[in-house]
């Protein structure tokens, strides 16, 4: 998306002419974002020069500083221009933030010297100084040619000529040449965050498949122990059962055994309501008479009210 220069723009136009105003004490004017929006607003501004404005820059965000300072050479006023992009932002921010140099470039017209700056040893105001330097440095020795070069005599100047102003076009071109590389330079920039950006953004997506992969067999590995332990536990269950079914199916013959022409009767240890017409209904101390054990769980008997049927075993207790 494209940067958002309008929303604030009165305050930031104010700003940036208060640096190039050459009466005002401002000398330093830095931009920034609206959170994680497209919206440029006004961080900071002030008088106390480079030093004072590397003070303000942050390395979780993306910033643009727009200063003033003096030639060197000519003790000129020269305008800097500080594309800072801090080592905390997120790549995913420096890609789109990349696309935003050259507007902020329009905007903050006049830069002799723009850098491109990611940490605070790109910006150290010594290191800006030189380049100011640097970038003036043939405009300064065209002013320290020797007098007999000025006094040299010039032959005639014929009718289609035009004076050429030597310091313009070097200055130009030292202009040209600069920006044609700055402008490569941030290319070259922006396709290396773009490729780091895909290759991290590639590595997070195997990762998360990875971790999928590994999440869905460890998923059906619990489900088979779990599955396999259940069945063991069911097995082991049946086999309970059967062993306890047994077992009381013979004590109760010994107890029909023994009980051979009696009638088997049990006291009731609970109250139990009958379910249906096929059970009966006792209270605590409850004589249930003509016992007929059905199997371990299940009994059948007459209760206290002459009704026959069937009651829980665990209920009662044989008398």
């Amino acid at each position: 998306m494209a940067v958002n220069l309008s929303k604030n723009g009165t305050e930031l136009m104010a700003a940036y002419k208060e640096v190039v105003d050459g009466k005002s004490d401002t000398n330093w004017v830095l931009f920034t974002y609206e959170g994680n929006s497209n919206d440029i607003r006004l961080a900071e501004k002030g008088d106390g020069g480079l030093e004072e404005m590397v003070e303000e820059l942050s390395s979780g965000k993306v910033m643009y500083a727009f200063c003033r300072v003096q030639d060197p050479n000519s003790g000129l006023p020269k305008y800097v221009l500080i594309n800072w992009t801090g080592e905390g932002v997120k790549d995913s921010r420096k890609g789109m933030c990349a696309n935003h140099v050259s507007s902020m470039a329009n905007f903050l017209k006049g830069a002799h010297v723009t850098v491109n700056a990611r940490a605070e040893d790109d910006v150290e105001p010594d290191a800006i100084l030189e380049k100011v330097s640097k970038a003036s440095g043939a405009s300064f020795h065209f002013h320290k040619q020797t007098p007999e070069y000025r006094d040299a005599p010039r032959g005639p100047v014929g009718s289609v000529y035009q004076k050429i102003n030597a310091v313009e076009e070097i200055q130009q071109t030292n202009k040209d040449d600069f920006w044609s590389q700055a402008q490569r330079d941030e290319e070259v920039r922006r396709r290396e965050e773009s490729k780091r950006a895909e290759e991290e953004r590639r590595a997070v997506e195997r990762e998360r498949r990875e971790m999928d992969e590994r999440q869905a067999k460890e998923r059906e590995r619990r489900a088979k122990e779990r599955a396999q332990q259940i069945e063991e536990e069911s097995l082991k269950e049946l086999i309970s059962n059967c062993y306890s079914l047994i077992c009381f199916k013979n004590e109760a013959e010994d107890n029909y055994t023994g009980s051979s022409g009696q009638d088997i009767r049990a006291r009731a240890l609970y109250d139990y309501q009958a379910a249906d017409d096929t059970e009966i209904t006792f209270d605590p101390g409850d004589i249930i008479t003509g016992i007929d054990m059905l199997d371990e769980g299940w009994w059948r008997g007459t209760g206290p009210d002459g009704h026959f049927g069937m009651f829980p075993a665990n209920y009662v207790e044989l008398l």
